[in-house]
């Protein structure tokens, strides 16, 4: 794995764990406190539902406390009293579904107002929906002195088995029970609805974590999409800087070989092809003549003479030194009138000087003449063209190097376009990038032209008179 690869899973991965741990946290955190918050909700109102019915029983004894007083006093009339208390809570109620009963303590039913068919039975062994004996827990908290109790029974208004909480007392010289209920729906629905809005703010808390992680996740995205451009344009601008500085060392190289192979290997050959013909020169004035020892100094001589030519050529090959004396112009109508002679193809150079044109720096001249030679070298190898063209145009703020040939031509965009890229041409335009300068390339069957392009930075006036001079 890559280095910044690495850094970036060392970020993201601590930032994400975080996030999850934090999220987790808060998720729990809150879901406790939705459920304090229920529990203490649902306590509240039960509370005050238990009061409220105790109220109501409260007013229910009190209404039949004088019968039940003038029973203990004329045992003789208690079940006539009994009766009429009976029909006194029958007719008492309090809205659709608030009602009064009385069961004795068998859990047999004495009144029920809104389910008549209940009355007379025994229902000490009723249970509800989910096994629990409603009759019995009522009788029991009766049995304690009187309490509250929940359960499930029938709600008349609507025929469904809701939840229900009651309130029962003992009457304990009659042997009954006493009690009313109000169905919790309202608690219910009151509960349902701050549970719905405790998981919408876990939800909206959990979305806020969630788009604050999208955030830092985008931060961390674009930092290391900056790191990584930043770092690419370092490398590419250190790449380029390196390819020049390979340039420059390659010609202060070829500048060094081509001194050293001009100043001492040929001066070494020149001054050995000297002392030679000097030899032979005696040998032919002498009495005694020596004809194979004439033919074999003077076939060496042939050859000292070609191996002088081609270490001149070599020298001038890598650096020229018409390119350092007196400049591009001069090196290219030198290198096109030699490459014209050696290959027989016709090569003109045209150079075209605005007034007050741009003095050439040397990297300039330097990367113009390479462009030349590989251009020139390329037609000599590969065109099959019978005539070339060499053109120089130098102005205030630019030059502009053109070469032109009749050959065969070959597929323009196909040579620009990833590895096909031929070396001679990565090469032409890595030398001009270096520049600022630019390479383009038109080819077809009969006319390819290539030209480059290089800015130059200069303040001299420009003027409009063309001086040209041909070869």
């Amino acid at each position: 794995m890559k280095l910044k690869a690495k850094i970036v899973l060392l970020a993201i991965v601590p930032f994400l764990v975080s996030i999850v741990s934090i999220e987790t946290g808060v998720r729990r955190e809150a879901t406790a406190l939705a459920e304090r918050q229920h529990a203490t909700t649902q306590a509240a109102y039960m509370a005050s539902k238990e009061i409220e019915l105790k109220h109501y029983v409260e007013l229910a004894t009190t209404a039949i406390a004088p019968l039940y007083e003038a029973g203990r006093e004329n045992a003789r009339d208690d079940a006539l009293l009994r009766t009429r208390a009976l029909d006194m809570l029958e007719k008492m109620n309090f809205g659709k579904d608030g009602y009064f009963f009385v069961y004795d303590m068998h859990g047999r039913s004495l009144m029920h107002p809104r389910e008549p068919d209940l009355v007379g039975r025994d229902l000490w062994s009723l249970r509800d929906s989910q096994g629990t004996p409603t009759i019995q827990r009522l009788l029991a908290a009766a049995a304690r002195g009187g309490g509250s109790v929940r359960y499930l029974w029938h709600r008349p208004s609507t025929g469904k088995v809701e939840s229900k909480l009651g309130y029962v007392v003992p009457l304990e010289r009659w042997g009954w029970m006493l009690g009313t209920g109000i169905y919790l729906d309202d608690v219910d629905t009151a509960l349902a609805h701050i549970d719905a809005e405790a998981a919408a703010n876990i939800d909206r808390t959990m979305r806020w974590i969630d788009a604050i992680a999208l955030a830092g996740l985008a931060v961390i995205a674009l930092c290391a999409l900056v790191l990584n451009v930043t770092e690419y344009r370092s490398a590419d601008a250190k790449l380029k800087r390196l390819a020049q500085q390979v340039v420059e060392s390659q010609e202060n190289e070829r500048a060094r070989l081509s001194r050293e192979l001009h100043d001492g290997i040929s001066q070494m050959m020149v001054s050995v092809k000297l002392l030679l013909e000097s030899a032979l020169a005696r040998l032919e004035r002498g009495e005694a003549r020596e004809p194979a020892a004439e033919a074999a100094l003077s076939t060496g001589l042939a050859r000292l003479g070609e191996t002088l030519r081609e270490v001149r050529r070599i020298s001038h090959a890598l650096r020229p030194s018409m390119l350092d004396d007196l400049g591009v112009a001069a090196a290219l109508e030198q290198l096109t009138r030699e490459l014209s002679d050696e290959s027989g193809i016709t090569i003109g150079f045209t150079q075209v000087a605005h007034t007050h044109a741009a003095t050439l720096p040397e990297g300039v001249n330097t990367v113009l003449f390479r462009i030349a030679q590989e251009a020139l070298t390329n037609i000599v190898r590969h065109a099959q063209a019978s005539s070339a063209a060499l053109a120089l145009e130098v102005s205030r703020d630019a030059v502009m190097l053109t070469i032109s040939d009749n050959g065969r031509g070959f597929d323009a965009t196909d040579a620009f376009v990833g590895g096909r890229e031929g070396v001679g041409l990565r090469n032409m335009r890595e030398r001009l990038e270096a520049l600022g300068g630019t390479l383009s390339l038109s080819s077809q069957p009969g006319h390819t032209v290539v030209t480059a392009r290089v800015p130059l930075q200069t303040t001299h006036a420009s003027a409009p008179s063309l001086q040209e001079i041909s070869s």
